[in-house]
């Protein structure tokens, strides 16, 4: 017993040294003699697809999440999978994934301007921001401080590190605490569902819907997923406000009304709960929040080079 507590240890220590080594190097002017006016470049690729895409915002935000929870923000979530290694992108949490192309597009524009310059990561960072703040509806803004390195690891085995959406509370701190971040981040970050759109499936073999959903919510999922559903497709948006950055997604999980049971989770921790409610009545409140958890998430590193294509390593 004392020998697996000290691997489970240990494993903590390597995760929190993993994602913790470049923090103090990351800074807001990091750039600025080497490639002063690139964020435009990245402003512009975003902005191009969202025009063509309103599933853009929800989709590089979630992808730069997903990135930050594997080896740190490191871009690892971009690289493809090789005839000897499956890659993150490929595994179960990210087949889901999509919208690469849009970091593609702000790297060849950038490699344009500074050749070699300006990772992966960075502009992953600065596009999940841009897809928050250039949303119409009117999202958080918030500086990201930069010279963040690319990875050269990337396994598909290692998405089991990502908080699932069957989570409870515990589960979901664990996850968060280990890479630094705190339960009002927790909870904060867990606003990010107001974009988007999940794909449903049965909440257990037997019971097709969690119990502690509204009655009349969980009438309705019925309806989108009825039991022993084979539909790839089946899913519902995340809220009411589909494409609009806002509060309604506290205010539906005070309803009963979450399609993930972590999300739910949130309301079984007393403290948790109080956030829910304080984030609920104050969009503004949330907002503030969120901008202050993605920068410290964002923060989280251990790359070590600059890709010149954000698909491979060098």
């Amino acid at each position: 017993m004392a020998a697996m507590a000290g691997s489970v240890l240990l494993a903590f220590l390597m995760i929190f040294t993993i994602l913790s080594s470049s923090v103090s190097s990351l800074s807001l002017n990091y750039y600025d003699k080497t490639c002063p006016n690139f964020e435009s470049a990245v402003t512009n690729a975003v902005k191009k697809a969202m025009k063509n895409d309103r599933t853009v915002p929800a989709a590089i935000l979630r992808m730069h999440f997903h990135d930050c929870f594997i080896r740190g923000c490191d871009a690892s979530v971009l690289l493809k999978s090789t005839k000897k290694n499956v890659a993150e992108k490929d595994g179960p949490p990210n087949v889901s994934l999509h919208a690469f192309y849009v970091i593609d597009h702000a790297k060849e524009a950038v490699e344009k301007m500074c050749p070699g310059v300006v990772s992966c990561a960075d502009i992953l960072a600065l596009a999940a921001r841009d897809a928050v703040a250039l949303l119409q509806s009117g999202g958080p803004n918030w500086a990201v401080p930069k010279g963040r390195k690319d990875g050269r690891i990337s396994k598909a085995s290692e998405t089991r590190q990502l908080p699932a959406p069957v989570f409870n509370i515990s589960q979901l701190q664990q996850s968060f605490s280990q890479r630094g971040l705190s339960l009002e981040d927790l909870v904060a970050l867990s606003g990010g569902h107001t974009l988007g759109f999940a794909q449903i499936h049965n909440f257990s073999a037997t019971v097709d819907v969690d119990s502690t959903l509204s009655p009349s919510f969980a009438a309705n999922l019925r309806r989108i997923c009825p039991l022993q559903n084979k539909a790839k497709n089946a899913g519902s948006t995340m809220d009411s406000t589909t494409f609009g950055f806002d509060n309604v997604y506290y205010k539906m999980l005070l309803g009963g009304k979450s399609i993930f049971s972590s999300d739910q989770a949130l309301l079984t921790n007393p403290k948790a709960k109080a956030l829910v409610q304080k984030f609920a009545a104050s969009e503004a409140e949330f907002g503030k929040a969120f901008a202050a958890s993605m920068v410290k998430m964002s923060s989280l590193t251990g790359g070590q080079e600059v890709r010149l294509d954000c698909k491979v390593v060098r």
